[in-house]
């Protein structure tokens, strides 16, 4: 299988992210799109996914800029592009831990004008 890349819009902003090859992102590539409205967490935004896994053997708190993860506990797709309210520095931190399944490529800085509750599409880029 090749790179799998996916779109992700929030409100008018257009990213592209590249996925990683862990079975998370298996099964959130096979379950896109999606269209939800997104919640705000400090500088992160996340919506909850027809997806349901447990915590993966790499799941891990200590996130970095632009990084794409799966939150277990809430079912949740999670994009990280800054500090959240439990980091410890200037590093984006999850609530609890998530499994790392992709990486923005650019643009991410972009996300900290949305708002609590944008609207947030993501499609397949490529098969």
């Amino acid at each position: 299988m090749g790179t799998r890349r996916i779109n992700i819009q929030v409100g008018e902003i257009v990213l592209t992210a590249r996925l990683n090859g862990t079975e998370t992102a298996d099964l959130i590539w096979e379950a896109l799109p999606f269209e939800v409205n997104g919640t705000r967490w400090g500088d992160e935004i996340y919506f909850e996914i027809p997806v349901e896994l447990a915590a993966a053997s790499d799941a891990r708190q200590e996130m970095v800029v632009g990084e794409l993860a799966y939150w277990p506990q809430g079912h949740a797709f999670c994009i990280f592009f800054g500090p959240t309210p439990v980091s410890l520095g200037e590093e984006p931190r999850a609530y609890s831990d998530v499994n790392p399944f992709g990486q923005i490529e650019e643009g991410f800085e972009q996300l900290s004008s949305i708002e609590d509750g944008t609207t947030v599409t993501v499609t397949r880029l490529n098969e």
